[in-house]
């Protein structure tokens, strides 16, 4: 039996240690733009729903959130990392209700180093908040910081073939380098009937020939009204909170928020 002198100083480390933010990574075998759309939308879901949420934008090719947003241009989490500016500098508050960071990668080893510690500040200091990454995986199979290869990983995808190839690739890509664990998939421009073919197909196939099993995150309709909310520069949750795509992110954003996936 454990002693009351040990039960009472775990919990005293836990109450000192304050509450975790959770970290999820995602990275997208779809067009461009989509995971961007995607990931505004789904943070102005979960900050409407009482989340307090940062997005770091690891993007250095793809479209990401801070560039879609026009908060890029400033200095990132690199410059803070060199000690050119201070943290809140690079914080910034999007109208959606949740706060952008954008973080572009370290070029050498001492730089990659600092950046880590960099990233550690930043997510300690958002305890309590859902951090998401807009990410890449490098070809040279990697994060731009270690922390991320231990959060949890999301793979968007579409109903499109090419789409379905390359997220399998992807999957397959990062099993190898960070060894056999679970990976989340999200199907986006799909009605839940086509998701869960995608999900299914791929599922099976991770199973069979990776040994990796892979975890249904939802998924998300075409819908003419994430356009029309883009060009408003607003979200679709906030601008036309009946379309198909809204009752979607918040369907999402509810179990994001609880960590909850299942199976299509």
């Amino acid at each position: 039996m454990a002693s009351f002198d040990f039960d009472q100083a775990e919990g005293l480390r836990r109450m000192l240690a304050g509450p975790k933010p959770r970290i999820v990574t995602f990275l997208s075998a779809t067009a461009q733009d989509d995971k961007g759309a995607m990931l505004v939308n789904l943070g102005a879901s979960l900050a409407q729903s009482g989340n307090d949420v940062l997005i770091v934008d690891a993007c250095e090719h793809d479209y990401g959130v801070a560039q879609r947003l026009g908060v890029d241009r400033g200095p990132g989490l690199l410059e803070v990392a060199r000690q050119e500016c201070a943290l809140n500098q690079v914080i910034h508050p999007a109208p959606q209700g949740f706060s952008v960071v954008k973080m572009r990668p370290g070029r050498t080893a001492d730089e990659r180093r600092r950046l880590a510690k960099a990233f550690d500040v930043l997510v300690k200091q958002a305890a309590g908040s859902i951090v998401i990454v807009d990410g890449e995986f490098s070809d040279e199979g990697g994060f731009p910081v270690p922390i991320m290869e231990s959060s949890e990983i999301v793979v968007q995808v579409s109903t499109g073939a090419t789409s379905i190839t390359n997220a399998y690739a992807l999957v397959k890509r990062l099993s190898q380098h960070l060894g056999r664990r679970p990976f989340g998939i999200l199907v986006t421009g799909a009605t839940e009937a086509e998701a869960k073919v995608v999900y299914d197909n791929m599922s099976s196939a991770a199973t069979r020939y990776l040994a990796v099993t892979l975890s249904s995150m939802g998924s998300v309709p075409a819908d003419e009204y994430l356009q029309r909310a883009a060009r408003l520069g607003r979200a679709v949750v906030d601008a036309f909170p009946l379309a198909g795509a809204s009752v979607a992110f918040r369907r999402l954003a509810g179990r994001f928020a609880t960590g909850v996936s299942r199976a299509a």
